[in-house]
């Protein structure tokens, strides 16, 4: 799938701010499910400084300096983007959760270090025994592992209600677990607080998802804004699988991923230091949309050779 994807964020402060430093996580990377075919990032006013590197997780960072007053702020990211279908393994076909839990703690084979990381409790990411005892249902004894984890995700759909006026950006985990209420942010954070809790890898995604068009019978949650799911490992073999506890799915063609952490302290899209500005407002607007999908070119139509007098009378 090839998707063209705009997202726009706009700060607009009480009064002018003296000097701004800030820190993006906003440039698409090419991964095993993506192909970044352009992604451009303009702010407003420009800025001094615009420098990029790759952070610890292996995300691309930009970095801006605007010293000089502005009462506005605008970023926004253009990108073009092809997106490869994902089958995930069989539910059947993953260890027991147990095994992979001793696995990550060292026990037996050892497992890769990126996905030891993944199992400690972060900022906005870590359990009390309610998300503990929630998880319990689904991590039954020698479950297999994306058994217990797509279970985990139909239930948190299932019981928690989609509510953008429920929570906030640093609402805790806990609050967002009592009030059984929140965002995709809110219902990553609790599947991924859930999983570390009984000794499992679990990563924050950050991106997008298609935007619902004109005629969809099903539209997706989270697709107006910046959207967040959970990668959970899986063991050696079948790496980490991503899965979107908002809409109750493995993630496929429909997610195009920005940046990738421990929870979403990590991987904010737009995160800084200002100097003055006073009380601001901040406005979001993204937009997925699949190309059209180019025709083939026509096939050369045959061509015919003449046939002299001689050869079509011997012909016959």
């Amino acid at each position: 799938m090839k998707y063209r994807l705009r997202h726009t964020t706009s700060y607009s402060y009480s009064w002018a701010v003296d000097m701004s430093h800030h820190l993006l996580h906003l440039a698409l990377q090419d991964g095993s499910r993506q192909t970044v075919r352009n992604c451009s990032i303009t702010t407003a006013p420009e800025g001094r400084t615009l420098t990029e590197s790759v952070d610890h997780f292996g995300n691309r960072i930009g970095y801006l300096a605007i010293e000089e007053p502005h009462t506005r702020f605008d970023v926004e990211v253009v990108a073009e983007v092809d997106v490869q279908p994902f089958k995930a393994p069989a539910d059947e076909a993953t260890p027991p959760w147990e095994e992979i839990r001793a696995t990550l703690n060292g026990d037996g084979f050892p497992t890769e270090s990126e996905a030891c990381e993944f199992v400690l409790e972060s900022p906005l990411a870590f359990a009390d025994k309610a998300i503990t005892d929630y998880a319990a249902t689904s991590l039954t004894p020698k479950r297999p592992i994306l058994a217990a984890a797509r279970d985990l995700t139909a239930r948190i759909n299932k019981d928690f209600r989609y509510d953008p006026a429920a929570t906030e950006v640093f609402t805790p985990v806990a609050e967002a677990m009592a009030k059984r209420a929140g965002v995709c942010q809110d219902f990553a954070h609790l599947q991924i607080a859930m999983l570390r809790s009984h000794g499992l890898a679990a990563r924050y995604v950050s991106g997008y998802i298609r935007t619902m068009q004109p005629g969809d019978k099903a539209g997706l949650r989270g697709y107006d804004a910046s959207h967040a799911w959970v990668s959970v490992w899986c063991g050696v073999e079948h790496g980490w699988v991503d899965l979107d506890p908002t809409n109750n799915l493995v993630v496929s063609e429909d997610h195009v991923t920005t940046a990738i952490g421990r929870d979403y302290s990590d991987i904010s899209p737009v995160r800084g230091v200002v100097l003055g500005g006073g009380p601001h407002r901040v406005n979001v607007a993204v937009e997925l949309l699949p190309l059209p999908v180019a025709a083939p070119a026509p096939a050369p139509a045959p061509t015919v050779m003449a046939q002299s007098q001689s050869q079509t009378q011997s012909a016959g």
